[in-house]
Parts: structure tokens; sequence; C-alpha cells
């Protein structure tokens, strides 16, 4: 796993604020999050670019064949992959479309529960979510957040890196699984809970990114950001 893993600090890395006066000066550079996840959203607008980029929903199906994923480190490249095929969806349609004289950069992202080996993405029932809460209740599990970002027209992405957070769940009872399911936020997040809400009544600690958790692991992305802006990626 630790190929995968990223702290949340890179010491060596430029200054983020510098991503923030270059986002908020320049009018050359377009700055697209590729998500409908309103939990991204507010992590860039906690980054301080509220009003800033724009959000273009991506269509990449995630149709990715978890069988090819089943290795150490599988789970993790799976998210990498996943947000860099969101990503690129978004850049190669842009690149399609009328020309813009600004620098286009598309930032995706796409996270996952990993818990033994198997990945636990949306439940696609109540009854999913209860299990993989059960399942998961008293134990420990890995958030992997994978980023991918494309600049303008090119193929590959610039940058692409996976941030995996180490989380321990508290023994959980049936009636607190319930309840928390019946609220209704478990069903659109990956492993049937959502960090910043609710469901971080059901987190005993966490070792690593909280944003990673909750859906973006902002200081590596504003690093990633920085370095771009810089002309260094």
């Amino acid at each position: 796993m630790a190929s995968f893993q990223a702290a949340c600090s890179l010491s060596s890395a430029p200054s983020v604020l510098r991503v923030l006066a270059r986002t908020v000066d320049s009018t050359k550079v377009r700055l697209v999050l590729a998500s409908q996840s309103p939990r991204r959203r507010e992590i860039f607008d906690l980054m301080g670019l509220e009003g800033r980029y724009e959000v273009i929903v991506s269509s990449f199906e995630e149709t990715l064949d978890k069988g090819l994923y089943r290795d150490e480190n599988g789970p993790a490249r799976y998210a990498m992959d996943n947000a860099v095929e969101k990503a690129r969806e978004v850049a190669t349609r842009l690149a399609s479309e009328s020309p813009d004289a600004r620098s286009t950069i598309v930032v995706g992202s796409d996270t996952i529960v990993d818990l033994d080996g198997n990945i636990l993405e949306k439940p696609k029932s109540e009854a999913e979510a209860k299990a993989m809460l059960r399942s998961m209740s008293g134990r420990g599990h890995w958030v992997h957040s994978g980023v991918g970002m494309f600049k303008g027209s090119s193929e590959k992405p610039i940058v692409a890196f996976t941030e995996s957070t180490r989380v321990r769940f508290a023994s959980l009872s049936d009636a607190e699984i319930d309840a928390y399911v019946a609220s209704g936020e478990p069903m659109d997040k990956a492993g049937s809970y959502g960090i910043q809400g609710l469901g971080g009544q059901l987190v005993e600690g966490i070792e690593g990114c909280y944003f990673s958790v909750m859906g973006l692991p902002m200081r590596r992305v504003s690093t990633s950001l920085c370095e771009i802006l810089e002309g260094g990626a």
C-alpha cells in the first residue's frame, strides 16, 4: 500500500497560496471540476476557489473491470484509474468544442472504501448499505481517493495519484445502523457513510487525510495545482 499513500503535507511543494493567487488573479486559466459531488465542491470552496472554477460532470460510467484490481494495491489503483477516466472524458469533450483562449485544467476524483481488499462503492439498496456498515463495524478499513488532472488537449494526465487514509469504525449496534441508513445519508456515499455528516459519529479515529475521506485530498490537490500553474508539471 505504501506506493499509493501520500501524506497530507508535502514539505517540498510550492506555496499553496500561489495556487489561490494565480487562480484568483489570472484570466488565462479555466479550472474545471469534473464531479457532481457536493463534497468535492465544498472542498474546492474551502480552498478559496469559490466562484473561480466550473463544474462539468463527467459522463464516464465507471465500468472498469474490478477483476483487474485484485492485487494488494488494486483498490488504490482502481480509484486512481476511475479519477483519470472521469477527467479524461471532460477534457476530451472540452478540447472538441469551441477553442478557449485560456489554459484549461480538468480535475477528476473518485473515492472508494477498501475492506480487506474488497472495493466498496455506493450502495444500490438500503439492505446493501446495512450489510456494508455491519461488515465494517468495530474494524479498520482504507479509504482511497484517486485524482487525475488533464491540461489542455493532452491525451495523458499531467497528474495522477491516490491518497489513502486508514479509518477505524466503532462497534455498531443494529439499531445504530438501521437509524443511520434510515436517515438516507449513506445512499450516495462510497462505503455507505459520510465522515463529514452523521456518519462521523460511526468513526473512532483516522490515520491520514480527513479531506481524502470526505472525497478530495485538499493539500495534495492544492500542491499539484500549484505545480501546474507554476509550470512545474
